[in-house]
């Protein structure tokens, strides 16, 4: 069914877990993780970035792909269809066509023109009951740059006067591939989560070691966004079926080459996360 992510994010807060947030980019990919959480009994995330809708063919296929794909493979576990490093004008089309949370990301202005546009973004989302995750600091492609924290006072007042449901704070986490060891700040994690009541969620958790991952949860982070890893295993089995099967052509058989090594690393990552923590 979908849902919002506002009780899975909080039930994940109070029993000091993670919920995986997994981007989709096709049908296929759609199709594998719907599959293995429902198998794994876990609820998901599935995110939407700008540029996969369009590749899909806009936000509406999306939503409706998303939506007949819960019926007809009978899912029963919560899934957000989520809006990922979405614009204003990205959040409002998502809503108005059938997204049931979105993230906005204004992090690249002044944090007084961030909360203007999250604050606007908020008021249009919770009038559907729509959940809002917001950013704030400089997550990057990598984390080779000068300023890679969020400012404490920019993360509370983006709390305070916006009402978000979920914060992705600057933490020295990045997107991609990371091109150095990524440089985590869990004293400003620790002090974020003192200031701050709602969720909290590392976006770039593609290249983070396990060991930081359990620490990172144990500090406070109840979502962990996740797409490289999942890109990474596809290629991996699906050039290993290229090799190994020069003869194929059926792109159906091509494209779900990769779902076995897709399918590992979800449950690699559930088990890291403690999602099924969920259950009890």
């Amino acid at each position: 069914m979908l849902v919002n992510f506002i009780d899975m994010l909080n039930k994940a807060k109070e029993g000091n877990y993670a919920i995986p947030h997994f981007n989709i980019n096709n049908l296929e990919w759609t199709k594998i993780i719907l599959e293995k959480c429902e198998d794994l009994k876990i609820p998901v995330i599935l995110g939407v970035s700008s540029s996969a809708s369009k590749y899909m063919g806009g936000w509406f296929v999306c939503s409706n792909m998303v939506g007949s794909l819960i019926k007809e493979m009978n899912i029963t576990i919560p899934v957000c269809l989520h809006v990922d490093h979405g614009t204003k004008e990205d959040c409002i089309n998502a809503i108005n066509n059938g997204f049931t949370s979105v993230m906005i990301d204004a992090s690249k202005y002044k944090i007084d023109e961030n909360i203007k546009i999250t604050k606007e973004v908020v008021e249009y989302a919770h009038q559907r009951g729509i959940s809002v995750e917001a950013e704030v600091g400089s997550i990057g492609l990598t984390t080779d740059s000068e300023n890679i924290y969020a400012d404490i006072n920019d993360c509370i007042r983006l709390y305070k006067e916006t009402g978000i449901n979920a914060l992705a704070p600057a933490i020295g986490n990045a997107h991609g591939i990371y091109l150095e060891k990524p440089r985590l700040n869990y004293e400003l994690l620790d002090e974020i989560k003192r200031e701050i009541s709602i969720p909290l969620v590392l976006h770039g958790g593609s290249g983070i070691s396990h060991e930081d991952f359990e620490k990172l949860i144990k500090h406070g982070i109840s979502k962990v966004n996740i797409n490289t890893d999942l890109q990474i295993a596809w290629k991996k089995g699906l050039t290993n079926f290229l090799e190994n099967n020069k003869e194929v052509y059926d792109p159906r058989k091509i494209i779900l080459s990769g779902k076995e090594e897709m399918n590992k690393k979800i449950e690699e990552l559930v088990n890291l996360f403690n999602t099924k923590m969920w259950l009890f």
